[in-house]
This record gives structure tokens, C-alpha cells and sequence, in this order.
């Protein structure tokens, strides 16, 4: 019973988080794209150090380039983990929860990695609409696959019970 909560309470978590990178990659490739298309026309006026700085954004401030980077990026690689992990969730065997259990930390480190920069862009001030909006989700994404990731590694060890049991053969 305990397994089938944390099974559910993961698959729902993965649901929510698919739907939550799914608006971060959304925002951020528009921000990219965005930054891509306007950096020719106002970098002409900065000087040659900025002319040249790979990830100068026209708007926000000076953390909207690493910030929209890595949230592109935490956006694709938790867009996969969510996939990945709904499909073995469902299974809920012993192969399948390890591989979703890194792949989840791995992809919370890189929502927190981008939480970080959110943060720092809230801390400078001035940005777009659209930059806060893509702050918040982050966060948000930040917290709720940490509730995700805790699920995940909390039916880690009803994996292993539930593997154990059902091997042949005399138990210690």
C-alpha cells in the first residue's frame, strides 16, 4: 500500500513537472530567440568587450543570459527526465527506479542551477514580463521536482522489497 502511494504521489509529480519544463523551454527558446534577433542592433552601440561577450541579452539585466541559458537547458533535460521517469514509474521495478532516480537528481541539480541565476536576476532587478514569468516557474519547478526527486528515492528501497520477494530460492 505504502508502495502504491509513493508510485502515485511520483507519477502525479512527474505529470506536473512535464507540464512546468515544458513552459520553461517554451519561454527560454522565445528568450533566445528573442536575444538572438535584437543583440546585432543594440550591440553596436556597446563597446568592444560587449560587442563580443557571447551571451548579452538586449533586455533584463546582466543575469538574463546564463539565467535563460540554463533554464533552456534544465527545461529540455527535465522535459526527458519527466518523459523517461513517467514510463518507469509506471513499471516501478528494480531497473527502471535506479535509472530514473539519477536521472532526476540530475536534472534537479540543473533546475537549481537555474534557480540560482532567477534568483540573482531578481536580486539586480529590471526585467520583462516574460523573464519573471520565467523566473517563477523555475522556482516552482525548482521545489516540486525536489518533492518528485524524494518520492522517487523513497520507493527506491519498496523496489528492492518487492525484487526481493519475488526471487527464488532461500532468504537471510
Amino acid at each position: 500500500m505504502a508502495s502504491g502511494t509513493k508510485q502515485t504521489t511520483a507519477f502525479l509529480i512527474l505529470l506536473l513537472n512535464l507540464g512546468l519544463y515544458t513552459i520553461i523551454t517554451i519561454i527560454a527558446a522565445w528568450a533566445v530567440n528573442h536575444g538572438i534577433q535584437r543583440s546585432r542592433e543594440s550591440a553596436s552601440g556597446l563597446s568592444v568587450p560587449l560587442q563580443i561577450f557571447p551571451i548579452y541579452f538586449p533586455f533584463g539585466n546582466m543575469a538574463t543570459g546564463f539565467f535563460v541559458i540554463f533554464s533552456l537547458l534544465a527545461g529540455v533535460v527535465g522535459m526527458g527526465t519527466s518523459l523517461i521517469g513517467l514510463q518507469h514509474v509506471k513499471q516501478w521495478d528494480i531497473s527502471g527506479i535506479y535509472a530514473v532516480a539519477a536521472s532526476s537528481m540530475m536534472s534537479w541539480s540543473l533546475t537549481l542551477l537555474a534557480m540560482g541565476f532567477a534568483c540573482k536576476e531578481i536580486n539586480l532587478g529590471y526585467r520583462d514580463s516574460n523573464l519573471r514569468t520565467l523566473e517563477v516557474v523555475t522556482i516552482i519547478a525548482g521545489a516540486t521536482h525536489m518533492i518528485g526527486t524524494g518520492a522517487i528515492h523513497a520507493g527506491v528501497g519498496d523496489a528492492i522489497a518487492d525484487a526481493q520477494q519475488r526471487l527464488p530460492g532461500p532468504r537471510s
